[in-house]
C-alpha cells in the first residue's frame, strides 16, 4: 500500500521525494508530491520519517502488520 500524502499540511518541500529509494514519488517545486509509483513501495518508512510537516503517513500491508506484533502481547 502506498503512502498517504495529506495536502492540507504538506509544505511542497519534496523532502519525502528526494529521500525515497525507490523514486515513489512525482514531484514539481512548491506543490504537493503525488505517489506516482505506488506498487513500487518498499515501506522502509523513510519518507514518514524525514517529512519536516509530518504530512506523510504510511499504511502497511496486513502482512507486514503481522510481521510487527509484540511477542510480549501474544501470552496471558
Amino acid at each position: 500500500m502506498p503512502p498517504i500524502i495529506h495536502a492540507d499540511k504538506c509544505k511542497g518541500c519534496g523532502t519525502c521525494a528526494a529521500i525515497c529509494p525507490m523514486n515513489l514519488f512525482k514531484y514539481e517545486k512548491g506543490s504537493v508530491p503525488t505517489v506516482a509509483y505506488p506498487e513500487e513501495c518498499w515501506h522502509c518508512n523513510a519518507c514518514v520519517l524525514d517529512c519536516p510537516a509530518k504530512a506523510v503517513e504510511l499504511r502497511l500491508p496486513l502482512n507486514y502488520m503481522l510481521l510487527h506484533v509484540d511477542a510480549s502481547s501474544l501470552h496471558d
